[in-house]
C-alpha cells in the first residue's frame, strides 16, 4: 500500500508541477524581488557580451551567429522520449559557447529565448531574465569554461579529448541550469526546495544525455569539415622542413 501511495503522490506530482519545474519557468512561478535580481543580472550579462562580441569578433562571426541561432532554435523543437512518458529537447548553451565563445554564444541563446517566449510562449516574459540567467549565463559560460578545462586537461588538439569534454559539460551545464531553476522556485514560495530540487534532477539528470549526445554529434561534424569554425580551433602540427635544401 505504501509503495501505490508513493506512485500515486509522485505520479500526481510530475503531472501537476512538471510542467512548471522546466529551464523555461513560466509567468507566475517567481516572486518580484527574484524576477527583478534575476532580471538585473541577464541585463548586465547581455550589456557586456554585446560589448565583448563588438570589440572582438570578426564580422564573419555575425553569420556564424544567425546560422547557430536558427540551428539550436530548430533543434529546440525536436523532443526525445525520456523514462517516465516525458520527454525533453536540446538546451544548446554549451554548444553555442563551443562555436561562437561565452559572450557570442550567450547572445544567440538570449535571442533564441526571447522568440521562444515571444512567440511559442515557452517560458515567460515577465520572468525571462531567469531564463536569460539559468541557460545563458550557467548553461553557456558554464557549459564553456568547463568543457576549456576539461579540453585543455584532456588533449586540447585531439577529437577524444574534445568530445569527453562537450559530452560532461553539456550535461553539467542542464543539470546546474536545473538546480538554479529550482533554487529560485524555492526561494519565491513557489515550492518547497526538496520537492523543486527531486522534480528537476530527477528529470534534467535524464535531459542532460540527450543533450550531451546531440552537442557531441553537432561538434564532432565540425571539427571533421570545419574545425576552423570552432571557437577554440585545434592546432595542426606544422609539415615538417625537409632536411635537404633544393
Amino acid at each position: 500500500m505504501g509503495d501505490l501511495s508513493s506512485l500515486i503522490f509522485w505520479s500526481g506530482l510530475h503531472g501537476v508541477l512538471f510542467p512548471q519545474l522546466a529551464l523555461h519557468i513560466p509567468d507566475g512561478f517567481l516572486s518580484l524581488p527574484v524576477s527583478l535580481v534575476t532580471w538585473v543580472m541577464a541585463i548586465a550579462l547581455i550589456a557586456t557580451a554585446l560589448g565583448r562580441v563588438k570589440g572582438e569578433h570578426q564580422e564573419r562571426t555575425v553569420p556564424l551567429m544567425g546560422v547557430c541561432a536558427a540551428f539550436i532554435f530548430a533543434a529546440q523543437m525536436i523532443n526525445f522520449p525520456i523514462p517516465g512518458g516525458t520527454s525533453g529537447h536540446l538546451l544548446g548553451g554549451t554548444l553555442a559557447g563551443v562555436l561562437l565563445g561565452p559572450w557570442a554564444g550567450t547572445l544567440v541563446m538570449t535571442v533564441v529565448f526571447i522568440v521562444q517566449a515571444a512567440l511559442f510562449q515557452d517560458g515567460g516574459l515577465t520572468v525571462l531574465g531567469a531564463n536569460i540567467f539559468n541557460m545563458g549565463l550557467i548553461g553557456t559560460f558554464g557549459g564553456y569554461y568547463l568543457y576549456k578545462a576539461l579540453r585543455s586537461t584532456l588533449g586540447f588538439n585531439s577529437w577524444r579529448g574534445m568530445s569527453i569534454a562537450v559530452a560532461i559539460a553539456s550535461w553539467t551545464s542542464v543539470v546546474l541550469a536545473s538546480v538554479a531553476t529550482a533554487l529560485q522556485l524555492a526561494i519565491s514560495g513557489t515550492v518547497s526546495l526538496t520537492v523543486a530540487l527531486i522534480a528537476m534532477l530527477g528529470w534534467h539528470i535524464l535531459i542532460g544525455i540527450g543533450e550531451a549526445i546531440i552537442t557531441l554529434i553537432a561538434t564532432s561534424y565540425v571539427w571533421r569539415v570545419r574545425p576552423d569554425l570552432l571557437y577554440d580551433p585545434p592546432q595542426r602540427s606544422p609539415l615538417p622542413r625537409p632536411l635537404v635544401q633544393r
